[in-house]
């Protein structure tokens, strides 16, 4: 177009380049015509998108688009996915060229860090010929809404990491617990070792001999995911809260619980307790688990201990294993809920699992520049010492504490459990 511009004003000092502009003015209003015909004659291209109908929360889930090209002309594409607003992909779109009646498929990936519903658009296609001179827009109605689950993925990838631990290659170790019984077996001869509470005297004056009652352990036993979800789990780390994190360590964790034959529940709570299920081995119990903790919501109010503690001591009947998601920042945070803890530890046996804050580890270590950087510094340091004084107090009150980052919540928390299991601890 601009060589026909120049042309025109060649023209006018050399006449004849006049005809030369109208001959290629012309050229072009042909082309133009060609192209439009080319373009809108029929609907050229037809797209599919392939979704998983739940997406894992946090990790890379694969989109598809399967483009079919029904016409015998080659096309360059610009493609337009009305993704959920969620994301906030305000120019997201994707380029590629398609045979003659061939198939192109355009892959893509999203990281939903939120957990609920999202919905799909349309799909627009916008095509151009090798002519160039014009270009089409196909919609294709493609809406669909797909829920966001905790993360599935990374309970697979848990599951086998775990199935390479000592209690799955080599079985739970055998360990000799004195006084402990749950079910009663036989009676047999007393060997040296065997508890002199389990004496029955009845059936030794009937022998004289001295016999014993035997007792076998419980194998399906009662394990508990209880997960805080107040104001003070809401703080983000990478673009996830705390409670994302334990939502996704409580689902491998249930998940490794089930495949060692023990019984999996799940309680959350902030000012009262929103969800309590009652442990169980049954089949459909991760379904339960996944679908409670995928409709789960934060909770900007305090977390309330003694109406947690008042609902287990309804609930749960027989000791059980507990493992609490929580975060106290500070000593008095802790000192104010303590008594609560003891409480539960002495009827059951408890774990408290809150996160460290890699952040603020890494920042203490950087090198101060100038007066402010050293009073920050020493605070953060102040925050870092006062995590490691709340886990020693924890353990002086003879409860178990973990503390790890966000990132190594599953991995920490199934380990924790499967060294539980194995020195019989539970």
């Amino acid at each position: 177009m601009g060589a026909i511009v120049f042309t025109f004003f060649v023209s006018f000092v050399v006449y004849p380049f006049y005809y030369l502009a109208i001959v290629l003015l012309t050229s072009c209003g042909i082309l133009l015509l060609l192209d439009i015909y080319l373009l809108f004659r029929q609907k050229l291209i037809t797209v599919k998108r392939e979704v998983a109908p739940v997406l894992s929360l946090n990790d890379d889930n694969n989109i598809r688009l399967i483009l079919n090209n029904v016409s015998d002309k080659r096309f360059r594409l610009k493609v337009i996915d009305e993704t959920p607003y969620q994301f906030n992909l305000r120019d997201f779109s994707l380029n590629t060229i398609i045979s003659k009646a061939g198939k192109e498929t355009i892959k893509y990936v999203l990281r939903p860090t939120i957990r609920g519903e999202y919905h799909f658009g349309n799909i627009n296609l916008f095509l151009s010929s090798d002519i160039g001179f014009a270009m089409k827009r196909e919609t294709t109605l493609a809406g669909k809404s797909v829920a966001v689950y905790p993360s599935v993925l990374q309970m697979k990838q848990q599951e086998l990491k775990a199935m390479n631990h000592i209690s799955f290659t080599q079985g739970d170790k055998q360990v000799r617990k004195l006084g402990r019984s749950y079910e009663f077996d036989q009676i047999k001869q007393y060997i040296p070792g065997d508890d002199p509470r389990n004496i029955n005297w009845k059936a030794t004056s009937r022998s004289n001999e001295i016999m014993v009652n035997h007792y076998e352990d419980e194998r399906s036993q009662q394990i508990y995911s209880i997960i805080d979800k107040s104001r003070i789990m809401k703080m983000p780390f990478n673009s996830l809260t705390l409670v994302d994190y334990a939502i996704n360590a409580s689902l491998a964790f249930s998940n490794i619980v089930l495949k060692k034959n023990d019984k999996a529940g799940l309680i959350c709570f902030s000012k009262s307790v929103d969800t309590c299920l009652k442990a169980d081995e049954g089949s459909g119990q991760l379904k339960k688990i996944l679908y409670l903790l995928h409709k789960e919501k934060y909770d900007y109010s305090e977390a309330n201990y003694e109406a947690l503690y008042r609902n287990i001591r309804k609930t749960i009947s027989n000791r059980s294993l507990i493992f609490l998601y929580t975060n106290f920042d500070s000593m008095y945070a802790l000192e104010r809920n303590l008594e609560v803890l003891r409480m539960l530890n002495r009827r059951h046996l408890l774990v408290v699992v809150f996160f460290e804050n890699t952040e603020l580890e890494s920042y203490s270590v950087q090198p101060a520049r100038n007066t402010l950087d050293i009073y920050q510094k020493t605070i953060a340091k102040k925050f870092i010492n006062e995590k490691e004084q709340i886990v020693m107090e924890l353990a002086r009150n003879g409860i178990q504490a973990i503390k790890c980052s966000p990132e190594e919540l599953s991995a920490t928390t199934i380990n924790k459990y499967l060294d539980l299991k194995s020195r019989g601890s539970i």
